[in-house]
């Protein structure tokens, strides 16, 4: 027989491999994790930006768009119109709390006027505030501000802007509006945007020019405008709610005192008028790490399913050369079986042939026992290659079913009359119950027979030559019952025995057997549709029970 060995170096080569892709696949997991972790603790640092944009964008709306607006009304605004201006800035924009306006009036009067620079006076005919009502921000709530109640110090640094830029101006450079010219016209505090309406090209040189005459001319409009804005009423988008459990609106001094080590916070500014405010985040590291894990999980999922894929190659590779192993044994034991079944009837016929062919003359006495023996022995060697013949075909299904009616009775004295003509001292008894007929191949229920009988007979000591047969109807079947007193089989034996070419280590094996018998009887029960279980108690027999389809025709 050839060494095992390779093929346990094979084995150790499939678990090497097996062990390898393991390890492989637990650190690409670390690393896939520690990576995930990493990138999902930057976006929670870095992602602030995109809510900072979208909480903003109704602000930078409002700013660049809407206030922009005014300029529009050339400085004709009144109270009524700048009520209606007013309550679409409510409606459109809830973060805007109040509005105050102020018509102004410019020219180079120098008796009448609230804020004069450089020979330009800017007067202030009336202020009014702008409120919404909270059932209806459209509706606005209008207040006519007397002189004594005007907060002149929005007034004053735009009155101040405008003069200096009218002073400075190149009105042949400019076009109107320009965007560097805008900047001269608003003004941003802490919660509040002052703005005046940009004045054409044409209204520029005007006001150039009062500045260099002395006697009083027309006086033209302006208007401005005070927005009171409440960040706390600005929307929150949470773009990234896998990442940030809670945002707040902070003032930027703001800090938390408990410092809870099982929160992580990050924070950013507000820009223009909210810039003294801050977007707080704050998120518990449990929340934080179910992101992780949700983000973990397919490229877990992945390198799993590329794992499993490894791991079904691994067992095929396994299985194939588990395969070939027991090819591999089955080959030696048929050779080895084989060889030594065929051995002694190859010898024995030999030397009977030599005493044959012997110059001596024999007695008709010896020349009848050398011929008897002759004809024993071949009929060895045939019913061998006639059983490793009939399995073949069983197993390649080179044969067919020809089924007939069965009298089970007449069928088994026969059966048992044919076995005893060649031992005639195996007791063999029978007893049916509850049938008589069934349609079954006879050729090939005749085999079963014969396997069972000579099976029993093989392995039955010489004072306990005995086998009962029982039939019977059970359910859609007839059971076959062969129960001898024989050796009995080994508990740990009996998934064995039905397979090719094995025998039970006992005395009893070297009795012409080459592990066939057993396992040709199992494929051939297969063959015609029934079953065969076996039950034994070791040194009081074995029970052979048969299960065949019962057809009633």
């Amino acid at each position: 027989m050839k060494d095992k060995r390779a093929y346990r170096k094979n084995f150790l080569l499939v678990s090497a491999f097996v062990v390898l892709i393991s390890a492989f696949v637990i650190v690409i997991l670390l690393l896939a994790y520690k990576l995930t972790r990493g990138y999902v603790e930057n976006e929670f640092v870095s992602q602030k930006v995109n809510v900072l944009e979208q909480t903003i964008k109704p602000y930078n709306n409002f700013f660049q768009n809407k206030v922009a607006e005014i300029t529009s009304y050339d400085g004709f605004l009144n109270v009524k119109s700048a009520s209606n201006y007013s309550g679409s800035v409510f409606s459109n924009f809830p973060f805007v709390k109040k509005i105050t306006f102020y018509d102004l009036a410019i020219s180079n009067n120098r008796k009448n006027y609230t804020l004069r620079t450089n020979n330009l006076s800017i007067t202030i005919k009336s202020v009014c505030d702008f409120s919404p009502y909270k059932a209806n921000p459209a509706r606005v709530f209008t207040k006519l501000l007397p002189k004594n109640k005007i907060n002149n110090a929005d007034f004053n640094q735009m009155a101040l802007q405008l003069s200096a830029f009218v002073e400075d101006v190149d009105t042949a450079k400019i076009s109107s509006p320009d965007i560097d010219v805008r900047k001269v016209f608003y003004n941003i505090q802490r919660n509040k945007i002052t703005y005046l309406n940009i004045p054409r090209r044409q209204e520029l040189k005007i006001y150039k020019e009062l500045v260099n005459v002395k006697e009083p001319v027309s006086t033209y409009q302006q208007d401005m405008l005070t927005f009171y804005l409440d960040p706390f009423a600005l929307k929150i988008r949470n773009t990234n709610p896998g990442l940030y459990q809670s945002i707040t609106i902070r003032p930027l001094v703001y800090d938390q005192l408990d410092n809870d080590q099982e929160k992580v916070v990050t924070e950013i500014a507000f820009p223009g008028a909210f810039s003294d405010y801050k977007l707080y985040f704050r998120t518990s590291k449990r929340f934080l790490m179910h992101e992780i894990i949700q983000r973990f999980l397919p490229i877990a999922f992945g390198v799993l399913m590329v794992y499993f894929f490894l791991l079904v190659i691994a067992l095929l590779i396994y299985r194939n050369l588990n395969v070939n192993l027991k090819v591999f044994k089955l080959q030696y034991d048929f050779i080895n079986n084989f060889t030594h079944e065929f051995k002694t009837p190859v010898s024995v016929i030999k030397i009977a042939g030599s005493n044959l062919q012997s110059k001596n003359e024999l007695s008709e006495r010896q020349r009848i026992h050398y011929g008897k023996i002759l004809n024993e022995e071949a009929d060895k060697l045939n019913e061998l290659m006639n059983k490793l013949l009939s399995f073949t075909q069983l197993e390649n299904k080179s044969i067919q079913v020809k089924s007939e009616q069965v009298d089970l009775e007449q069928f088994t004295k026969s059966q048992i009359g044919s076995f005893k003509i060649k031992y005639p001292a195996f007791n063999i008894s029978y007893a049916i119950e509850k049938v008589d007929t069934f349609f079954t191949d006879p050729i090939l229920l005749g085999s079963v027979y014969q396997n069972m009988m000579e099976n029993a007979y093989k392995y039955s000591p010489p004072d306990r030559k005995e086998l009962a047969i029982k039939i019977e109807k059970h359910k859609k079947g007839v059971t076959f019952k062969f129960k001898d007193q024989g050796i009995g089989i080994e508990q740990a034996e009996l998934d064995n025995i039905f397979k090719k070419f094995y025998r039970v280590q006992n005395q009893y094996n070297q009795n012409g057997s080459v592990g066939l018998g057993l396992a040709f009887c199992k494929e051939l029960i297969n063959f015609m549709h029934g079953e065969i279980s076996v039950k034994s108690n070791i040194g009081k027999g074995s029970e052979f029970v048969v299960t065949l389809p019962y057809e009633n025709q």
